[in-house]
């Protein structure tokens, strides 16, 4: 997360195949926030989409995945955020 700038998701399409991340946001430290991962075109379960923390290459701690199949959508919680957890954060999927 940016505490002092916007959060900056990254948008990917392929072959017919969207992922949309949740809009950028600012932070205040020790705050909790939901990412929202929405995706079409996939057929996917929650261990095909992964949340990448862009600087670390990993979640951040306190961080939950849910998958919500009635919506197509992948949530990312993440809890008592830190100045350290600040990132670009962006979904992904998987590949085999």
């Amino acid at each position: 997360f940016i505490f002092d700038n916007s959060l900056t998701f990254i948008l990917t399409e392929c072959k017919g195949q969207t992922l949309t991340e949740s809009e950028s946001v600012v932070i205040k430290p020790g705050y909790n926030h939901k990412l929202t991962c929405t995706f079409s075109g996939i057929d996917v379960g929650v261990a095909d989409i992964s949340w990448i923390n862009k600087l670390k290459e990993k979640h951040s701690s306190g961080s939950h995945i849910f998958l919500d199949n009635s919506k197509i959508r992948v949530y990312l919680h993440m809890t008592n955020l830190q100045t350290e957890d600040t990132a670009i954060y962006y979904c992904a999927r998987k590949t085999q």
